[in-house]
């Protein structure tokens, strides 16, 4: 397959495209899709028309609703809510019907939809725009949830979803649209469930999320100057969460730092944390650490903005307080 640099976004509308142009059944749905600001489904119109690219009025509660009745009478709507926050004004027709009516009908009614977003904090976009609400999507039985870290995954993870017969909330880091990295041409798939080992190590694995790996990778690259050698684990999907892959690295590591892009309290990081020290406490040697928000609503002023998120110097401080005490190589 041959390979190109894309935009994460660009990536993104890439595996729309293929999965359109497979099964006619595949229709876009949501706010300004056709012109798509944030870039998701830009330049898609041009090709499958205005019946299959449908801007919708700004009323997330009922596109989202209409959207589970298009999947259960035979389509494959693929939904544009733009921004995270506001999954919060259409979360009946998310957590109540979307994500239990298979369970419901006994399995009678399939619901193959993905709901997609720009989420995060993207500079001063303030309390009401700047969510990441995947944890709470998290804690909603009956979705599968991803977040991809680069624009390889991105094209993969959409395709693998949008083959799916489930409903899938798709989180896009809004902070990594505009990222570039190589993405080959034609259809591919990222398996849902499984994730990726961005950087290999020894003394340390860091489970990142979303735009907290590009942030890891950095950090990563700091300690080995300081002759530490870190893991770089990223999950990609976080319902289901791929937990063997990194127990593995935690069982070569012995430590684990978690960085999440979300607030501490109940965060993904909680959930991972957690998990490896009731599945893998005899595999530690140090207790578990959260990188995550403060329990704030985010800020619009810059300065406040940033002492609140996930940033490389605070995970460079969780990873020497792992090592506390251990000897490393250099």
């Amino acid at each position: 397959m041959k390979e190109r640099n894309s935009y994460f976004t660009t990536a993104m509308a890439e595996g729309l495209a293929e999965v359109m142009r497979e099964d006619e059944r595949v229709v876009v749905l949501g706010e300004d899709v056709a012109i798509s600001v944030i870039g998701g489904t830009r330049g898609l119109i041009d090709e499958f028309g205005p019946e299959r690219i449908v801007n919708t009025p700004i009323s997330e509660a009922t596109f989202v609703g209409a959207c589970i009745g298009a999947a259960a009478a035979g389509l494959r709507p693929v939904v544009d809510m733009m921004i995270g926050s506001f999954f919060y004004v259409a979360m009946d027709q998310l957590a109540n019907q979307a994500a239990k009516l298979r369970y419901m009908s006994g399995g009678q009614v399939e619901l193959p939809i993905v709901y997609f977003t720009g989420t995060g904090p993207s500079g001063s976009a303030a309390a009401q725009h700047s969510e990441n609400p995947h944890p709470m999507i998290m804690n909603v039985a009956g979705l599968k949830v991803v977040m991809p870290s680069t624009p390889y995954d991105a094209k993969g993870l959409m395709i693998s979803a949008v083959r799916a017969n489930d409903p899938i909330v798709y989180f896009q880091d809004a902070v990594l649209g505009g990222t570039r990295g190589p993405v080959p041409e034609g259809a591919y798939e990222v398996p849902i469930g499984v994730g990726d080992v961005k950087r290999t190590g020894r003394d340390v694995t860091i489970a990142a999320i979303g735009a907290t790996v590009p942030i890891a990778l950095r950090a990563a690259a700091a300690l080995e100057g300081e002759g530490v050698s870190a893991e770089v684990i990223d999950p990609r999907t976080l319902v289901p969460m791929d937990f063997d892959l990194i127990l593995d690295s935690v069982a070569k590591t012995g430590r684990l730092v978690v960085c999440d892009s979300a607030r501490l309290t109940c965060s993904a990081a909680s959930e991972i944390a957690a998990t490896v020290s009731e599945r893998g406490f005899d595999l530690l040697k140090s207790a578990p650490l959260r990188v995550a928000w403060e329990d704030v609503p985010i800020p619009f002023s810059p300065v406040l903005e940033k002492r609140v998120l996930v940033n490389d110097d605070r995970v460079l401080a969780a990873v020497r307080r792992t090592l506390e005490g251990a000897e490393v190589k250099a």
